[in-house]
């Protein structure tokens, strides 16, 4: 009897173990311009209620310059500091990092992760913001569902700032 037992539940534990994943791409487009600076770019889930219900990323100036530091502009990212930016402390270890140069970037985030340990099932939307010094800003949103019951995909196109922005949610 034991020795079913303990066979029949060590073939539990060889079972592969899964976890719903998001993964993002988001692309900064080469622009044409006298004077370039890179984007300042927010990352974040929002709730059918549109508050914030995870931030996944903020891109900013990490050094200072001799304009001052880059926190200074972070306000700029005017939709992502209304809602979360202003009560956030800076830097926030996994979430806080540099600006980015053109091209794609990607990231991907796990169930596991602070980031989406928490998050309630539901229906959410992606968010970025993009904001650029001497420059416009931008924003794009993909809606999703949480925890994904069958893989999901969604595409935000962006005209200026931002150029594709893409969302995979596995389960």
């Amino acid at each position: 009897m034991r020795a079913k037992l303990f066979i029949a539940v060590s073939g539990l534990l060889t079972l592969p173990a899964y976890a719903a994943e998001l993964d993002i791409n988001i692309e900064i487009p080469k622009l044409n311009v006298a004077e370039y600076h890179r984007p300042y770019v927010a990352i974040w889930i929002e709730g059918a209620d549109q508050k914030v219900a995870s931030n996944l990323a903020v891109w900013y100036q990490l050094k200072d310059t001799a304009e001052g530091h880059g926190t200074k502009w972070l306000p700029d990212l005017r939709q992502w500091w209304r809602k979360s930016g202003r009560t956030l402390k800076v830097p926030v270890d996994g979430v806080t990092g540099p600006t980015k140069p053109v091209g794609r970037h990607a990231l991907s985030f796990s169930d596991a992760q602070p980031q989406l340990k928490d998050l309630a099932p539901g229906e959410y939307t992606l968010v970025v913001e993009a904001a650029r010094e001497v420059g416009g800003r931008e924003l794009v949103r993909i809606p999703f569902s949480w925890p994904a019951k069958a893989p999901q995909s969604g595409t935000a196109q962006g005209s200026s700032e931002l150029g594709a922005v893409t969302l995979a949610v596995k389960p």
